[in-house]
């Protein structure tokens, strides 16, 4: 008997865990990889060389501000996570809906709001990409010491090749090669570091007392240097992009994806179109193209032959592809226009996304930056090289005072963990100044084109920096980036606070529960299928039961009928199902227009109003954000005033 009885908690047990393994499994093969591509940015060469400068010249002591600024990087990549998530646009799009089209002064808000803040971006990405540029060449430089400078820097651009290789990660679907690419780059990285890391003394006990809050952080320029680890952790241009990977369906199957979200596909997916194009007169024109390509002389059609897999490849490489997620923006201006995801995209992707990268920026982006302080620390601070910290401030000098006090092993790791970094975080930067363009400017161009645009523009004040100043010109062009970061940063991150604090925006309709899931034919009434072939047959209401109602069921009984048309239509009729029961009931308009151009029927289903999921920030989080936008806003204010007295030092 007592057998029996514990059988029944043990089986319970065993359920637990495998619904629990399963759900981890399928975080892993579907969700793990936006976090990881977003962390790449937080661990750039602009970060090691601020972690340098602190470790070697405060020690452990700033482990703190470094952990505070990893927890303000994961806040402010969540609410990015989840703008994306939600609306199903990023936030560059955001910008554009809610500054470009303003219902009393549009052109002002335009100038004085939308574009300073797109040349923001821009010019934070661009910034960020030359620091990542010149992280490359100074880690090729290491590691083959005859090559010059500016032969690093023209070796790194050439990283555009790799991403010929690459579908557009930007677009509808994730690009697991990608993802998986820059995973292979962050676990270079961190192994790279735990090997020095391993190969050096370090005073445990002072590195974990140097994550308390400590008196230190205040005097004596470590203030300065705290405000440097936070303006060079938090990236704007991962904001961006974090919120555009957000949008993307990662859960469904490739072939249930639908790649276009525009205002033309929403009409077929939710109407059943009849039009004379597709009669049988238009396919017989379609079916007998030969006759007219047969009357081309021989010579053409062999040149034909010859360039047409060299217009393919230029084709493939360079064109645009409206069937990108970025489709549906263009034909809209308003945030009225636009349709939230639904619940239950929602509901598959928004907690997998907020686990993925709160785990990643953790676990990586937090743990690598505070691997370089504590190696900077016990080789430069209380290690040999105490005498010589002054000189920890380059990532040069770092890298000569590692070979002499740990050996030239660990010196090499320390460039091949530098040069990874670089270029995970150059392609990353190249991807965001992407979705910046095609959210604020809806700037349909190929990414390739983009990526080189942007390569290009970091390239020319890299080169003549290297070429006139070498090493002491780069270092100091590595401090003007995460200068012109801290500046910008604070714009871009105050339109994402209000963004997702407000209710306005980040609310999601779970349809009711008697109502279909989908809006496909078979889905509609078995009467439905006479509208097409008889519409001006039908007017007035036919009743016929709505099946399936759940007891939970609650409604807002209006009805929201929108024209999707862009062309002018003709009502017909207007066809109401209804069902019903002791309690509650449900109201389906189907709508039967003509369109007077191409003489098409179109029927379109619209259900009743389910209830509204509200997924904006609460008053505590709301406030606890504005604390947190305060804090960097006068932190940054502070390091530009003190950078101009020459307090840096």
């Amino acid at each position: 008997m007592s057998h029996h009885h514990d059988d029944p908690p043990k089986s319970n047990w065993t359920q637990k865990f495998l619904s629990a393994s399963n759900v981890v499994v399928h975080h892993v093969r579907k969700h793990v990889g936006v976090g990881l591509v977003c962390s790449i940015a937080y661990f750039d060469p602009g970060n090691w060389g601020v972690d340098l400068q602190a470790g070697s010249t405060y020690g452990y002591r700033l482990l703190f501000v470094v952990l505070v600024a990893g927890l303000i990087a994961v806040i402010l990549q969540v609410l990015a996570t989840r703008l994306g998530c939600v609306t199903g646009l990023d936030l560059a799009s955001h910008c554009r809906l809610l500054l470009h089209s303003h219902p009393k002064y549009p052109r002002l808000v335009r100038w004085i709001a939308l574009y300073p803040l797109y040349i923001l971006a821009e010019v934070a990405i661009i910034s960020t990409d030359l620091a990542e540029l010149l992280g490359s060449a100074m880690a090729l430089c290491m590691l083959f010491p005859k090559l010059q400078l500016w032969q690093g820097v023209l070796i790194t651009a050439g990283d555009v090749i790799f991403l010929l290789a690459l579908k557009d990660p930007l677009r509808g679907r994730p690009v697991r090669a990608f993802e998986l690419a820059m995973a292979f780059l962050v676990l270079a990285v961190l192994t790279c570091m735990c090997i020095i890391i391993s190969r050096v003394h370090v005073e445990w006990n002072h590195a974990f007392q140097g994550y308390l809050p400590s008196k230190y952080i205040f005097p004596n320029g470590a203030f300065y240097t705290s405000v440097g680890i936070l303006g060079a952790t938090v990236m704007p241009h991962s904001l961006f992009l974090g919120s555009a990977l957000a949008t993307q369906d990662r859960d469904s199957p490739p072939e249930s994806q639908y790649p276009s979200r525009s205002i033309d596909s929403s009409i077929s997916s939710t109407s059943t179109v009849f039009s004379a194009r597709d009669s049988p007169e238009t396919s017989a024109r379609k079916e007998t193209p030969e006759g007219g390509l047969r009357t081309r002389g021989k010579s053409h059609t062999s040149i034909s032959r010859i360039i047409q897999p060299f217009r393919l490849i230029v084709a493939q490489v360079f064109r645009t592809h409206p069937e990108t997620t970025y489709g549906a923006k263009y034909n809209i201006r308003r945030h009225e226009d636009w349709e939230n995801n639904s619940f239950d995209f929602v509901k598959r992707h928004l907690y997998h996304g907020i686990v993925d990268m709160t785990g990643s920026l953790l676990g990586f982006a937090v743990v690598i930056n505070s691997m370089i302080l504590i190696l900077s620390s016990a080789v430069f601070f209380s290690g040999n090289g105490s005498g010589q910290t002054q000189l920890a401030a380059g990532l040069f000098d770092a890298y000569d005072l590692i070979r002499s006090a740990v050996g030239r092993s660990a010196a090499t790791l320390f460039a091949i963990a530098l040069l990874a970094a670089g270029q995970s975080s150059s392609l990353i930067a190249t991807i965001a100044g992407q979705a910046v363009a095609e959210g604020f400017l809806r700037w349909r161009v190929s990414p390739i084109i983009r990526r080189l645009f942007t390569r290009i523009i970091a390239i020319i004040p890299s080169m003549a920096v290297a070429i006139a100043f070498g090493r002491p010109g780069i270092n100091a062009l590595l401090v003007i980036s995460q200068v012109i970061l801290s500046i910008v940063l604070p714009f871009i991150t105050l339109p994402l606070l209000y963004l997702t604090s407000s209710k306005k925006f980040m609310r999601v309709e779970r349809p009711c529960s008697c109502c279909p899931t989908n809006s496909s034919p078979e889905m509609i009434p078995a009467d439905l299928e006479r509208v097409h072939s008889h519409p001006h047959e039908f007017s007035g209401n036919s009743d016929t039961p709505c099946h399936d109602l759940e007891e939970g069921y609650h409604s807002d009984p209006s009805i929201e009928i929108s024209d999707k048309l862009s062309h002018p239509i003709t009502p017909l009729s207007d066809l109401r199902w209804i069902g019903s029961n002791t309690t509650k009931s449900c109201e389906i308009v189907v709508n039967a227009t003509v369109n007077a151009d191409t003489s098409a029927v179109v029927i379109e289903a619209h259900r009743c109003r389910g209830t509204q999921i509200d997924y904006s920030n609460n008053m505590f989080i709301t406030l606890l954000l504005c604390g947190v936008w305060i804090v960097i806003a006068a932190a940054n204010v502070y390091a530009i005033v003190a950078l101009a007295m020459g307090q840096s030092s």
